[in-house]
């Protein structure tokens, strides 16, 4: 993780990290997706505005390139951009819910270099402040290796095929340690 920095995401950014989201869907699928597979994704993936308006949304940066963008929520929606039917805006209760990591991408070129784990961390230090106990996620297959070893356990596979091929996923949760 030397060199990566983070800041909180502005409305300045949106531009850039739907180009981050792009190329990390197109590219970080690859070997775990068929290309119809890939291209359904765009469906049920993506930016989230909402995140970036609660200010729960993270960039992670080495210089003045943007390396992954990822956060977490205080809402119900579990995963999905934007344009992503079936969205819940309800604010959840720390005492009974758990916290959404949402919208993790990391640019191709920065692949495998700790950035995940870093918006992993910043989301759960985040969650915790606000007095959240646990966290959930809707992971890929290509994310699902990073999730497990940050401590995920699976919860349920689902199949999406809103964007018109079946998509795999695995909704995970994980404990926030108290500090």
């Amino acid at each position: 993780m030397a060199g990566l920095t983070s800041r909180v995401a502005t409305e300045a950014d949106l531009p850039a990290l739907e180009a981050v989201m792009a190329a990390s869907i197109a590219e970080l699928q690859k070997g775990f997706l068929s290309p119809a597979q890939i291209a359904a994704s765009r469906m049920i993936m993506g930016l989230d505005r909402q995140l970036v308006a609660d200010r729960t949304y993270f960039i992670v940066e080495e210089g003045s390139a943007i390396a992954g963008c990822g956060g977490w929520s205080r809402r119900a929606t579990l995963y999905g951009g934007d344009h992503t039917p079936g969205r819940d805006p309800e604010v959840l209760d720390p005492a009974k819910d758990a916290a959404r990591v949402r919208a993790m991408y990391t640019h191709p070129d920065f692949a495998r270099r700790g950035v995940g784990r870093l918006i992993l961390q910043l989301c759960e230090d985040a969650a915790r402040a606000e007095g959240f106990k646990r966290l959930e996620l809707m992971g890929t297959m290509s994310g699902r290796p990073l999730y497990e070893s940050y401590g995920f356990q699976p919860i349920e596979e689902i199949v999406d095929a809103r964007g018109g091929e079946p998509v795999p996923l695995t909704r995970m949760g994980k404990r926030i340690p108290t500090r």
